[in-house]
């Protein structure tokens, strides 16, 4: 009988890593969005010299959560604190679970009285879910799945358009749609603006160094909203960013969105597992990278490993809140940038024209993921494993190769280690592998994020460990 829940999927697997290595999913897609509506280098240049509209509707879930019971929903689950947290105000929301390990992360929206909004992945949505649920809170949920990935040209419709506009001249952009000056407000605080006749929300945001706003309405107004912003922000150089680029604005400001959730073992996870479908998420998605390890428990990381150490307050009772008090944050594994050495990674580029040998793993530009959690082994000078690198791609900007990594605390910035790239054995089962070699490449170990411009200029947050 086929299963019909991620533990029925489990066990009837021998191997849980080899299930999601050879999924089928393959690499995590940005739907709908057209790839290019320039090209991807100008796209990506755009964002930290002129300015640019990023369209953030369709990739993401979005969870509206009311009733009395919604703020306790969330405060139960997150390692965050919610005693700061009014109406018109965002923040980075982080669950765990038991044992202490992330599950995800995205962006809560705390719209109004008894009424928050969740919007990023589906694994953290899953986990809300099966809470709302099964944990006896006074809720009603409202779910927005993300598009489908490839819709094969049928219509798609969400219930919310969700756009940014972000880099140096978004502000001017900004006020001349609003037809007036605009407050800056604080950073992840809430307020409105214009766009045309139309009043929408914004959420004071900085994703490229400079004033930015999110900004979001109903879909039926998506065509009319997006055109207005473009044709006003032309003369400043706006420009739409598309689908191949967006992705990769994360390699330059630290954030690695998507670590594997860490539900697949422990019994006091069992329930959520009967719970979630062999169709989710959680049973489909795809591990790629040179790191392999028998156990999928040395897949899961902690908050300290992943940035968000800053985030976990103990002001509050939450799932995996005696397993982390246990840790010792000193001794964790940090986020850092790898810059990438320019021969090593054109060394990779070239040797899809070697007619005598098989390549090395293809490295897609300006992203170079292929699955939909990505795990490539980083070695010091003596072989020893001493990271994980989570995040690779291209970026224009700084005309490098980077990915973002957790490695061991002792190894400095500016240490030079080693990272695995490709997989082992020629490859697993997954579509986006072709049988290839693996090879190493050296990379410096820099800060997080690697953008000095996103480093000297953000207003610290939720990709930097702001303390709130």
């Amino acid at each position: 009988m086929p299963a019909r829940s991620l533990e029925e999927l489990l066990q009837q697997t021998d191997s849980t890593v080899a299930m999601l290595r050879n999924s089928q999913l393959g690499a995590y897609v940005y739907p709908v969005v057209a790839p290019e509506f320039s090209n991807w280098r100008t796209e990506q240049l755009a964002w930290q010299q002129t300015a640019v509209l990023y369209d953030q509707t369709h990739h993401m879930d979005s969870l509206v959560v009311t009733g009395p019971d919604a703020r306790k929903l969330f405060s139960d689950t997150a390692i965050n604190s919610l005693e700061n947290f009014p109406v018109n105000k965002a923040k980075q929301y982080v669950p765990t679970t038991p044992a202490g390990h992330v599950i995800g992360d995205g962006i809560l929206f705390h719209h109004g009285d008894d009424e928050y909004v969740y919007v990023g992945r589906s694994p953290a949505v899953n986990w809300l879910l099966f809470h709302a649920e099964t944990g006896g809170y006074n809720v009603h949920v409202e779910l927005d799945r993300r598009s489908p990935s490839r819709p094969m040209g049928r219509p798609v419709t969400r219930k919310f358009w969700r756009f940014q506009i972000q880099g140096p001249n978004a502000w001017a952009i900004i006020e001349k749609l609003n037809g007036k000056p605009l407050e800056k407000l604080k950073f992840f605080t809430m307020g409105t603006m214009n766009v045309g006749a139309r009043e929408v929300r914004t959420l004071r945001h900085g994703m490229a160094g400079a004033p930015g706003v999110e900004i979001w309405g109903p879909y039926e107004s998506y065509d009319d909203v997006r055109d207005e912003i473009i044709e006003q922000g032309a003369e400043f150089g706006l420009l739409p960013v598309g689908a191949r680029a967006y992705p990769s604005n994360t390699l330059e400001s630290g954030w690695i969105p998507s670590p594997l959730p860490a539900i697949y073992t422990g019994d006091e996870l069992l329930s959520y597992r009967q719970w979630l479908g062999a169709d989710s998420y959680e049973a489909t998605n795809a591990v790629a990278g040179s790191f392999v390890s028998d156990n999928i428990a040395d897949y899961y990381l902690n908050p300290w490993e992943l940035g968000y150490g800053a985030f976990v307050k103990f002001d509050h009772d939450f799932i995996g809140r005696d397993a982390l008090e246990q840790i010792d944050p000193a001794a964790q594994r940090r986020k850092v940038t790898l810059a990438w050495n320019a021969d090593d990674l054109g060394r990779i580029l070239t040797s899809v024209l070697d007619t005598g040998r098989l390549p090395y793993k293809y490295f897609d530009l300006p992203l170079a993921n292929y699955g939909s959690s990505n795990y490539d082994t980083v070695l010091d000078g003596d072989g020893n494993v001493v990271g994980l690198s989570m995040f690779t791609g291209y970026s224009a900007n700084e005309r490098r190769g980077l990915s973002l990594a957790t490695i061991d605390p002792s190894i400095p910035d500016g240490a030079e280690l080693t990272v695995v790239w490709g997989e082992p054995d020629g490859g697993t089962g997954k579509p986006t592998v072709e049988k290839h070699r693996q090879t190493t490449v050296r990379a410096v170990v820099s800060p997080a994020p690697y953008s000095a411009v996103a480093r000297e200029h953000y207003r610290s947050g939720w990709r930097t460990g702001y303390k709130d």
